[in-house]
């Protein structure tokens, strides 16, 4: 599957020979693992062949048996967090693989814990590269689930299980990948360390830690979620959607109040009534539709796989973000709302002290997702002045939030993504994109280092339950993203 060039480097034949990077890989060939494990590394889902190399076999193992071990640790913030016995584990296995015991440090915090394990280089004086992950996982109750979220199953092609996709599948592939490039003599002339947070899922804090430690890094590889798009259709890749920034996350407090009374007497003026028409008059108010270079990258680049009307709206606001008939078409997608600018939703209300008397006091929590380059005290005026009340005041309560500027579209960084996603995928489309959600990325942005989210996972969007009910990611794309990893470490550490 691939062929040594030199001695010392073993280069997918599927990569152009001109190229100056190569992969390293143990170039060992393993017999075909069996039941659905096998069935999965050699089919897509739906049956379809992938176009893709299928990697080491045993790595493709290793990545899956990590994965499930972890999946079967409850890593959820609260009673019995078992966040620090998933960092255990990944050390272990970090170990076992290679990494120097003294090179890895397990830190508890706060209930849960985080792991920093250093890859020397020879070469000091280059900043580290960073890989970027975290070990929580959002709640899932069984009984909610077709099978117990906390023990992982292969099922028709798929991991299934609290983490499959978001992300110790992803996690799993990281470490593999490493221990791969050890094995095989890699020796990188950038130091290379990989970090994974303990609570990126609720409050974020050792993700700050961990990047006020690493504030001198070069650049943070972002392994988070997954980066592919699968064909609904064809069950063929289709794209690679990498991000370079994320909007900022906020959360804002809206408080009426009155004198109340007698609910027998009723008033002209209501603390539930005035905040009511104070939330309808902010939801009715859109914040000016705006584009940057991540997010013209992504519509003109994934445009060609929407419907007509969503993918000619994309194209025409790349083209001219003051397009109405584009605006209008986009914001009636919840899919890309998100993507054209600030958002801004209530989330949770809550006003009243008796079932018999009129309230005095009314909150409203309003959240955002802030469009990068924008101060949230911004955009608290603007929603002061959107719902018009000189009676109801906004305060910012956001916690475990920075705000900050979009990652550089650095060209070094482009190619490495270019180079190792069409190493296992030749024609599939590559390009920047604009993240909705918050990450630890935030973290790194804030002390000037870029940090570009690279999931090598490929998944259907229809398949996508990050957060959600039986969440799973198809199998077949391990063997590829173990080979993306792979790349994008040696083309960004040498």
């Amino acid at each position: 599957m691939f062929l040594p060039e030199n001695g010392d480097c073993l280069i997918s034949p599927k990569i152009d020979a001109a190229s100056p990077s190569c992969v390293f890989r143990p170039g060992r060939k393993h017999a075909f693992l069996g039941s659905a494990l096998g069935v999965a590394l050699a089919f897509g889902v739906a049956g379809q062949a992938w176009s893709a190399s299928a990697g080491d076999r045993q790595a493709v193992a290793a990545s899956l048996a990590l994965a499930e071990k972890a999946i079967a640790l409850r890593s959820v913030a609260g009673p019995g967090n078992q966040t620090p016995q998933v960092a255990q584990l990944f050390r272990d296995a970090l170990v076992a693989g290679g990494f120097a015991a003294s090179d890895i440090v397990i830190t508890p915090a706060e209930g849960t814990a985080y792991l920093i394990a250093r890859w020397p280089g020879s070469d000091p004086s280059l900043k580290p590269l960073v890989i970027s992950g975290h070990m929580d996982v959002v709640e899932a109750k069984a009984e909610d689930w077709t099978h117990d979220p906390f023990k992982a199953k292969i099922e028709k092609g798929f991991l299934l299980g609290r983490g499959a996709t978001d992300m110790k599948l992803d996690d799993a592939i990281a470490i593999e990948a490493l221990i791969q490039l050890k094995r095989a003599g890699y020796k990188p002339r950038r130091a290379i360390i990989i970090e994974f947070s303990g609570d990126e899922e609720t409050t974020m804090a050792t993700g700050a830690i961990i990047a006020d430690k690493l504030s001198g890094a070069e650049m943070v590889l972002n392994v988070d979620g997954a980066n592919g798009v699968i064909d609904e259709k064809t069950g063929k890749p289709d794209y690679f959607a990498w991000e370079g920034g994320e909007k900022t996350y906020a959360d804002y407090q809206l408080v009426v109040t009155n004198p109340g009374g007698h609910s027998s007497e009723p008033r002209p003026l209501n603390a539930i009534d005035e905040m009511a028409e104070d939330l309808l008059r902010i939801q009715h108010y859109r914040f000016r539709p705006e584009l940057n270079e991540l997010s013209r990258g992504y519509f003109l680049g994934a445009a060609q796989w929407e419907s007509a009307p969503i993918g000619a709206a994309m194209r025409a606001f790349a083209a001219e973000p003051t397009n109405e008939d584009a605006i209008e078409t986009l914001s009636a997608d919840p899919s890309f709302v998100g993507r054209i600018g600030t958002t801004c939703v209530v989330t949770e209300i809550n006003g009243g002290h008796a079932l018999n008397a009129l309230p005095q006091r009314v909150t409203a929590n309003v959240n955002c997702r802030i469009f990068p380059g924008h101060p949230r005290a911004d955009i608290l005026n603007e929603l002061r002045q959107a719902a018009a009340d000189p009676g109801m005041t906004v305060t910012d309560v956001t916690a475990g939030s920075v705000e900050t500027p979009a990652s550089p579209m650095r060209a070094d960084v482009v190619r490495a993504i270019e180079h190792a996603v069409h190493g296992v995928y030749p024609n599939v489309a590559v390009f920047p994109a604009l993240g909705s959600g918050a990450s630890d990325s935030m973290w790194f942005r804030s002390h000037g280092v870029p940090s570009y989210a690279v999931s090598p996972l490929f998944i259907r969007n229809s398949d996508s339950f990050m957060h959600g009910l039986n969440e799973r990611t198809p199998v077949a794309s391990v063997g590829p993203a173990i080979d993306i990893v792979a790349t994008l470490v040696t083309d960004l550490s040498r």
